[in-house]
């Protein structure tokens, strides 16, 4: 029997009615009045419920020309289940409410005969939700286009393994045929999340976190992995997707196709006021290929 990842946050972080889900991501898509781009070969993308960070994510995805690419690469953070690497899904299919997208069986056998990934079972697969909330997007851009997808679990990996990784996935970037959607959001801030970093510089302390999340954004898009790695060093700032960016940088990086990242919309869940507020933030990047003139 084949194995389906089924769509398991559907029905709570997200609707499960496919009318109501295609006409949401619709709105939003539509919403950002961004057109669509042929050099677009990945994104950066929040990953929290829909409610939250829907409309954020589809400044990521709004970009996407469908036409050409065949296969999208999902790097995701682990949230709950610990290990040093990165793990491949051993699922055929992906569910979603408004379309099935089918795992790439054979570049995942290419990618685990390299010999430095694990493999995650579909129990872990389904309790993740920061690749999951990639799907219905990809799905609903994707519509009528035949493509694959290849998910990637991203552990607690050292700064050494990120390079290692970010140079092992680099050749698939040189593909015009593959795509990369990273799953990260960024600053969560307050005592819930054990991070209360506050500049008064900055006055109130929403400003002081949208500061120190555009430094960290300005970084990524100058694409150097290891000052992205000191700023993180620094601040610790929360972005829980750090590792799966780190190794798209390091993608990037040892690529030969020059791929440039650009932020185009940031927000915030609230506007933390005092100390006892709360807050995740929430950036949705392009990554484009800058074209041959």
């Amino acid at each position: 029997m084949e194995k389906v990842r089924q769509a398991s946050h559907a029905g709570s972080w997200y609707t499960d009615n496919p009318t109501k889900l295609s006409s949401d991501l619709g709105e939003w898509l539509t919403a950002t009045g961004l057109t669509k781009s042929p050099h677009v070969r990945g994104v950066i993308a929040p990953h929290a419920g829909y409610a939250y960070s829907g409309r954020a994510a589809a400044y990521a995805f709004a970009n996407i020309d469908p036409t050409n690419i065949t296969r999208i690469f999902i790097l995701g953070p682990s949230h709950h289940y610990y290990t040093p690497k990165c793990a491949l899904s051993t699922a055929k299919v992906y569910k979603t409410p408004i379309g099935d997208l089918p795992v790439d069986v054979e570049m995942i056998k290419e990618i685990r005969a390299m010999g430095k990934f694990g493999m995650m079972d579909l129990r872990v697969d389904e309790a993740e939700h920061s690749m999951e909330m990639h799907l219905p997007f990809l799905s609903k851009v994707f519509q009528g286009h035949d493509v694959k997808v290849v998910p990637i679990l991203v552990g607690a990996v050292s700064a050494e393994n990120e390079a290692m990784y970010g140079e092992l996935l680099s050749k698939y970037v040189d593909d015009p045929n593959n795509f990369f959607s990273v799953s990260s959001d960024f600053c969560h801030w307050g005592s819930r999340f054990n991070y209360m970093h506050y500049d008064n510089n900055h006055g109130p302390i929403h400003k002081s976190i949208e500061a120190l999340d555009k430094m960290g954004m300005d970084i990524i898009e100058t694409g150097d992995p290891d000052a992205f790695n000191k700023y993180l060093l620094e601040f610790d700032n929360t972005i829980c997707g750090r590792h799966p960016i780190s190794i798209f940088l390091h993608m990037i990086k040892h690529s030969s196709s020059k791929i440039k990242i650009n932020f185009l919309k940031y927000e915030q869940s609230s506007q933390c006021q005092t100390m006892r507020d709360s807050s995740v933030s929430y950036a949705s990047a392009a990554a484009a290929a800058k074209s041959e003139c």
